[in-house]
């Protein structure tokens, strides 16, 4: 039972409550929990302290809203080694999910405007946005840029459904050599929202990868936005040369 004279809020001894019962099996991934009308009856406070509650495990995560249905425990979330050396398409193939993108900008050589980390800003790159989704729910954007003479004739190549790591290494002959990725939490707005199907109070998880190649440093630079509420996406540590593919 909750502990009014506890110095932790109510709201949040009922979230512990209602975690511990799912991580107990009570309330498996997929089953409705009792509403806040109930909870709020089961244990005597009112109905805003049950909603705060459910409000908090919701921001976590843990449970899932569906309007005129009720309140879910979220399914177990896949993981995806997004940010590994294999790639981003790879990456979803090495789970067994299948994942369709759609160019959402098509590839041009163009002057790059003000941007202070990309390194081809003022300068002409190639350019392309593709939007990945897995199973009709769009999950990831990609921006990428392409060094200019590295790259030439990019454009005339199918970059909707093939990795770019093995497009680079197919037609181009080169791997990277080293590179980095910066991480931020973000919200997206305009086209970029309505392509991911996120409002704009809905956090995104943004990643800004930097490669170099023996040929030239930050050859290729792209900028990808993730949704997290269906896919954990996590990183494998380990050593380049363990690596073949590429961070593409």
């Amino acid at each position: 039972m909750l502990n009014s004279q506890s110095p932790i809020p109510l709201y949040h001894q009922l979230a512990d409550i209602l975690l511990a019962k799912i991580r107990s099996g009570e309330y498996p991934p997929g089953s409705r929990i009792p509403s806040e009308n109930s909870l709020a009856a089961r244990y005597s406070i009112g109905r805003p302290t049950a909603r705060q509650a459910t409000d908090l495990l919701v921001r976590k995560q843990i449970l899932i809203r569906r309007r005129g249905s009720g309140t879910f425990v979220c399914e177990k979330q896949k993981e995806v080694d997004l940010f590994s050396l294999a790639g981003t398409i790879s990456s979803f193939h090495k789970k067994g999910i299948s994942i369709t993108t759609r160019i959402l900008q098509k590839i041009r050589l163009k002057i790059i405007g003000d941007d202070p980390e990309n390194p081809f800003t003022n300068k002409k790159a190639y350019f392309f946005s593709r939007l990945s989704r897995v199973e009709k729910a769009p999950v990831l954007i990609e921006d990428i840029y392409l060094h200019s003479a590295l790259f030439s004739g990019i454009d005339r190549i199918d970059l909707a459904s093939r990795s770019l790591s093995q497009i680079v290494d197919e037609h181009y002959y080169m791997r990277p050599s080293g590179g980095k990725q910066n991480f931020r939490i973000g919200y997206l707005t305009g086209k970029r929202a309505q392509n991911l199907d996120v409002t704009p109070d809905t956090p995104i998880l943004t990643v800004k990868r930097f490669l170099h190649f023996e040929q030239a440093k930050n050859a290729v630079y792209s900028k990808l936005y993730c949704r997290t509420d269906q896919f954990v996406f996590s990183q494998t540590l380990g050593g380049i040369a363990d690596e073949r593919s590429g961070l593409l």
